[in-house]
């Protein structure tokens, strides 16, 4: 395996043996993949991790015991350690995926997702990046409008330490913009644009791009439905 591939390794947490195993063995078919573990409960997942210390966990969200949200929320508590959350729903934008996003969680798929959209999404968790895609980005967004809101008056805060345009870059994150969306808006490199977006992340303690949507409307930077700033 070249420098450029390094291996990335999971831990997949289901409490249905026949889907935990599936997905284990279909991710250990990728090179680039180590399924390093399997858990049947939340609890189980945050003893693996924090002795196994792997890069990306596939975290059911409804288990007996100590659901995925708050295993998500052990594992996820700091912007820098912990492996990155990859949440497993049934059900379409599932009402407790926005727990788990709340809880540190880098994204969602579905449990009928192909093979090849699992991988994808795995390589980008790995490496920090957003794993949901614009239009997904866009329909969380109309469900977080229905939500009410639960501002933090410490990230509300560190929204001053954001410059005019990183705080510009944070509100076309939040309506859903994809880097090359938002290099077009603001006539700049896409290249720019991720600077931009890392410091955004940096100074504010978040992961990824789905945790910048959730600050930025709940801190109410953005206006929920208009899009409409501040």
């Amino acid at each position: 395996m070249s420098a450029q591939s390094p291996t990335v390794r999971i831990v997949v947490t289901d409490d249905h043996p026949v889907v935990r195993t599936g997905f284990a063995e279909l991710l250990d078919t990728q090179p680039d993949f180590d399924v390093v573990a399997t858990a049947s409960d939340g609890a189980e997942a945050v003893r693996i991790c924090r002795e196994l210390s792997p890069d990306v966990v596939l975290m059911d969200v409804r288990m007996p015991g100590m659901d995925g949200i708050e295993a998500t929320r052990r594992l996820a508590g700091s912007a820098t350690a912990g492996p990155r959350i990859l949440i497993l729903t049934t059900f379409d934008l599932d009402e407790y995926v926005y727990d788990a996003l709340r809880a540190g969680a880098s994204g969602f798929l579905l449990k009928d997702v192909t093979a090849e959209r699992l991988f994808e999404a795995v390589r980008v968790i790995a490496v920090g990046e957003a794993l949901l895609a614009p239009a997904i980005t866009r329909r969380l967004i109309s469900e977080f409008a229905l939500l009410p809101p639960k501002p933090d008056a410490s990230t509300a805060a560190a929204l001053t330490a954001l410059t005019p345009r990183e705080t510009q870059v944070l509100r076309l994150i939040a309506e859903g913009l994809s880097n090359p969306e938002i290099a077009g808006r603001l006539t700049v490199t896409e290249e720019t644009v991720k600077t931009h977006v890392s410091r955004v992340l940096n100074k504010l303690g978040l992961r990824d791009r789905t945790q910048a949507v959730v600050t930025a409307y709940e801190t109410g930077l953005v206006v929920p439905r208009s899009h409409r700033s501040r």
